[in-house]
């Protein structure tokens, strides 16, 4: 059941959700890099907490255990919550993908304004585990937005007199459902390793 080659079939045969992620975590970088007025009130108090956060951690004995504690449980909870939180007709993953891309749009352009080094940020500071974290959040968004798209399916199939009508395969999602969060699990606990060692050190 939790056989990665079967998690790579479901990833394929989910792979418009997962298009319709990177476009909506796109959209937010767009966003987010303009800096408008209101993205900054909307977006910077999460910037906030995250500094605050940072400090906090940065000055225990273990800094390095305790940025992997934090970033591991806040990405796991929040990547499996949202796939649960997708059978709200999918408005919540799509709103975790625009604010998420619009954290990392108005990062990069705060960096850019206060003129600093943008390879350093890309390649030290947000690559060496960005390129396992980010996508999968995105596959467990899109996991979300399938859910959301599975329940506005089965509404309107709630008329159908025969259960053979019924197309949705509620056993199907949710076996696949599981087996995806087993692996986004994983794949944030390497790229919480990552960032709490590799990355702590690059951007020190």
């Amino acid at each position: 059941m939790l056989s990665l080659r079967r998690f790579i079939k479901d990833l394929v045969s989910y792979k418009k959700m997962i298009f319709l992620s990177l476009a909506l975590f796109t959209v937010g970088i767009v966003l987010g890099a303009a800096g408008s007025e209101a993205i900054v009130r909307l977006v910077a108090p999460q910037l906030e907490g995250l500094r605050e956060y940072s400090r906090e951690l940065s000055q225990s004995s273990v800094p390095e255990l305790s940025f992997f504690k934090f970033i591991f449980i806040n990405n796991a909870v929040k990547s499996v919550a949202i796939i649960l939180l997708g059978a709200f007709l999918g408005v919540l993953p799509a709103f975790f993908l625009l604010m998420n891309g619009m954290v990392l749009g108005l990062i990069v352009a705060l960096a850019a304004e206060q003129g600093e080094n943008l390879f350093d940020l890309i390649v030290l500071g947000l690559l060496p585990h960005g390129i396992i974290e980010i996508p999968a959040i995105l596959i467990a968004s899109a996991y979300g937005l399938q859910f959301g798209y599975l329940t506005l399916k089965g509404i309107g199939e709630l008329g159908a007199r025969d259960r053979e009508e019924r197309t949705v395969d509620w056993r199907g999602f949710f076996g696949a459902a599981g087996r995806g969060a087993f692996w986004i699990v994983i794949f944030l606990l390497v790229a919480a390793v990552i960032e709490s060692t590799v990355t702590y050190h690059l951007v020190r």
